[in-house]
């Protein structure tokens, strides 16, 4: 039995998804082999990614392997509503409600691994974060798992560090073809897609700040660049501040660009990265949003507590008004605002992502029984295939070694 808003839907969210499969060639490749060979066929499999359409079309390649799926999503801000309806239409159990709180989202989590599931596909850790711990009964036939992002593949490093992750787990955020595109320009594009569907205004000559010159950090930057922003750069990693001052960027410590800056975006994978004395000396109408996975990047506590006045602004924005009369607005209650306040990821993009998640299900299924617990990296040949298959889709080639090449490199 799911737990969904409303089945009646599920027509806007078969449109949608619809869409998407369209224009996501790599992960229809997967599925038409999939079709073929059920490789993953009697394996329950418990999934918990941002559920919207991109999301729906992995569900349906690893159904299309045989495996039975149990589905929820890893925000409940990201969840939309019509997606779930599609999938429940389309048989598949799904337990996600857009908009409930984070402890009614814990229990959703808890009835998706209640399938006992043998592998997991986690976006943040969550779903480990509970086999490992009050849901342990759940975990008896788990295999291992494959996680999407960057804060989860760190929540699972500390684990193993300290004993505690006695699974193995892919590490999908740190394949190539999930950092160098969903991370770079993925979130490059939709952290600003949803700046501009959230806010309305202008970029160019706006001064933005952005907390983190990672993967994801250096495109947020280079996309404002090209939207016409002068961009300031904070960072904990010197030597990463020094890439943002050869990419064209100020690099400052946050006490400084406090004050300077229009709009305010953390992408650390930290907490508390803007708190209460940078508050303290923005600008009026200065705007502050997150692209991290967890709402922990921005002190909101803090923000709740210095204001004298809470203004519905937009949609997604909410204005707090400082006893001084200066207004901050924040974008999606300081969750992860591609998400939350848009759609995410492009399709072309996640096309890779999710053909890494279906693959590594896929080799968790073959090989997890023999792998020791811990943080795996995505096999290379993994990887190369995705990139193989995604160059092609996009028109392109590239040259092959010959022998002697092979031999000169290794000869070097």
């Amino acid at each position: 039995m799911s737990t969904i808003r409303d089945i009646n839907l599920k027509d806007e969210g078969k449109q949608r998804i619809a869409w998407v499969a369209q224009n996501m060639p790599v992960l229809n490749t997967i599925a038409d082999r999939f079709r073929k060979e059920q490789p993953l066929k009697g394996l329950r499999i418990a999934l918990s990614v941002h559920l919207e359409a991109k999301t729906a079309w992995l569900v349906k390649t690893l159904v299309s392997s045989g495996a039975t799926l149990s589905v929820t999503g890893s925000n409940p801000r990201s969840t939309q509503d019509p997606i779930c309806a599609a999938l429940v239409d389309d048989g598949i159990e799904v337990h996600a409600i857009h908009g409930i709180s984070h402890s009614e989202a814990r229990e959703l989590w808890k009835r998706t691994l209640s399938v006992r599931p043998h592998i997991i596909i986690d976006d943040g850790a969550d779903l480990m974060d509970l086999l490992l711990g009050e849901c342990k009964e759940y975990a008896t036939d788990l295999i291992g798992g494959c996680e999407e992002t960057t804060s989860g593949v760190q929540r699972l490093r500390g684990w193993q560090n300290s004993g505690r992750l006695i699974y193995p787990c892919l590490a999908i955020n740190d394949a190539r073809c999930k950092t160098n595109f969903d991370n770079t320009y993925g979130t490059g594009q939709s952290i600003w897609d949803a700046v501009m569907r959230t806010t309305n205004l202008l970029i160019n000559g706006k001064t933005v700040v952005i907390a983190g010159y990672g993967y994801c950090g250096r495109g947020i930057a280079h996309v404002a660049k090209g939207l016409g922003a002068q961009v300031i750069v904070t960072e904990c990693d010197p030597i990463r501040a020094i890439q943002a001052i050869m990419d064209g960027h100020r690099a400052m410590k946050m006490e400084y660009a406090a004050p300077l800056g229009d709009l305010f975006i953390t992408v650390t994978a930290n907490c508390n990265v803007i708190r209460k004395e940078h508050f303290s000396v923005m600008k009026n109408g200065a705007i502050v949003l997150n692209a991290g996975h967890f709402n922990d990047e921005i002190d909101i506590r803090a923000l709740k507590d210095m204001a004298v006045e809470t203004i519905p602004l937009r949609k997604n924005l909410e204005g707090y008004r400082m006893a001084d009369g200066r207004v901050i607005a924040l974008i999606a209650d300081g969750g992860l605002a591609n998400i939350a306040a848009a759609d995410g990821n492009p399709v072309e993009i996640m096309d890779m992502s999710f053909a890494l998640q279906a693959l590594g299900a896929e080799y968790i299924a073959k090989n997890g029984a023999t792998m020791a617990p811990g943080v795996h990296p995505i096999p290379e040949a993994i990887d190369y295939m995705v990139g193989t298959l995604k160059l092609a889709a996009m028109g392109g080639s590239f040259d092959v070694m010959s022998e002697e090449q092979k031999a000169y490199i290794q000869s070097h």
